[in-house]
């Protein structure tokens, strides 16, 4: 749209570790969900990339959140200030974007009504006029490049930050789904425990984030694909003096194992409530796998071994919701799964 239309259309993946942007089929914002507020005074000091170099550091005088856990907003205000703050990235032309917003959010497929209703809540407080959401699955699928609404099974596994959504979709909507509040952070937890347990090494969420990025593995034998040891440094749990560990994927598909197995679990129980006609369609197309989870080191692998079912990682796992929710602004009027 033009620079003069009263409405401004914008499509947000609000994700728990990070929020997406999309506008005129473009993503313009990609930033961590991560937002820096002035205790007193209760102003926005810094949102995304800025706030969390901030983050496990900041004095008691700043607080540094992250406002959405488990894929839900768990602090509406700080929510609603971070949404504003990346709103304001959003530029058309050399102009910021007017008040007045049609926004489409992704949103949980297992959400409840009042965690629907915060994250509307907290669009309209940013500036949003005209809100729709739309279900992560549905969303991610569609950002695959799935038709949705034809008359073929298809399955989505998106494994985000905070939540794993599971939907199997056909017609336009989903048949079966499985909502986890299993994720990515869940899996960062099991690295913070594992290294202070095995090694006596205190590292930090942030640390814990870099091993999972730089040695996580779903399997313990990669063969040639194994990355190199990745250096931790961090403080001695009982002396405080400092120490230098080499960690190897190894350790790390030992130490996740448990969290992905209750993903495998969540998998097969949404094949378990599938109709076989559309069960059949799933096992001749695969499952794809989305979400910042997707790119874990041999988990496709092992879940096609474990389901003897294909799986399928997305060609840009981490932007498949963004993609999805921008393609379903365009159609709005078109896509009867859009909730108002």
């Amino acid at each position: 749209m033009g620079f003069f239309s009263l409405t401004q259309d914008i499509a947000m993946d609000l994700g728990t570790a990070n929020t997406i942007i999309t506008y005129n089929g473009k993503i313009v914002v990609d930033e961590p969900s991560v937002v820096a507020l002035d205790k007193d005074t209760k102003k926005m000091i810094a949102v995304g990339n800025t706030a969390k170099m901030m983050y496990e550091k900041a004095h008691e005088n700043i607080r540094v959140c992250r406002p959405l856990r488990d894929g839900v907003i768990a602090d509406f205000f700080a929510c609603e200030q971070m949404m504003r703050g990346m709103l304001k990235m959003v530029k058309t032309g050399h102009h910021l974007f007017t008040p007045s917003l049609r926004m489409v959010i992704g949103v949980p497929s297992g959400s409840t009504e009042v965690e629907l209703r915060a994250v509307r809540d907290s669009a309209e407080h940013s500036g949003g006029r005209d809100v729709y959401l739309i279900k992560e699955p549905m969303a991610a699928a569609i950002g695959c490049g799935i038709d949705v609404e034809a008359a073929e099974g298809q399955m989505v596994v998106d494994i985000g930050g905070g939540s794993t959504e599971i939907a199997v979709i056909s017609l336009g909507g989903i048949v079966s789904n499985n909502s986890i509040r299993v994720a990515g952070d869940e899996l960062t937890a099991d690295i913070q425990a594992y290294m202070a347990h095995q090694h006596n090494i205190k590292v930090s969420e942030r640390m814990a984030e870099r091993i999972k990025i730089n040695v996580g593995s779903a399997l313990a034998d990669l063969g040639d694909e194994a990355p190199e040891d990745f250096i931790v440094h961090g403080p001695n749990k009982i002396t405080a003096l400092p120490l230098e560990i080499a960690v190897c994927y190894q350790e790390i598909a030992h130490c996740i194992d448990k969290t992905i197995a209750k993903i495998e679990t969540s998998v097969l129980q949404a094949l378990e409530t599938t109709p076989p006609e559309i069960y059949a369609d799933i096992v001749k197309n695969g499952i794809w796998l989305t979400g910042g989870g997707a790119l874990l080191r041999g988990l496709d692998k092992r879940l096609t071994e474990k389901m003897q079912i294909p799986f399928h990682v997305d060609d840009d796992p981490l932007h498949s919701v963004a993609k999805g929710t921008g393609i379903a602004l365009k159609n709005v009027h078109n896509f009867q799964f859009l909730m108002r």
